[in-house]
């Protein structure tokens, strides 16, 4: 994975730095990481998946 990303999380999130996931986006894939502890591996998911992921979320 590029250490290029830009991740970005929730504006809701606060400033602790903790209790939160980050998200980065690239045209094929999207990165899903723990904002604890940013050196452990990312998810990776498809946008597709992605997108279902979010409409069975806020459903």
């Amino acid at each position: 994975m590029s250490t290029d990303l830009k991740w970005f999380k929730s504006s809701y999130s606060g400033t602790n730095g903790g209790n939160c996931v980050e998200v980065a986006t690239c045209p094929h894939a999207i990165h899903v990481r723990d904002s604890k502890d940013t050196t452990v591996p990312a998810l990776t998911v498809s946008p597709d998946a992605w997108a279902v992921f979010i409409q069975r979320t806020v459903a």
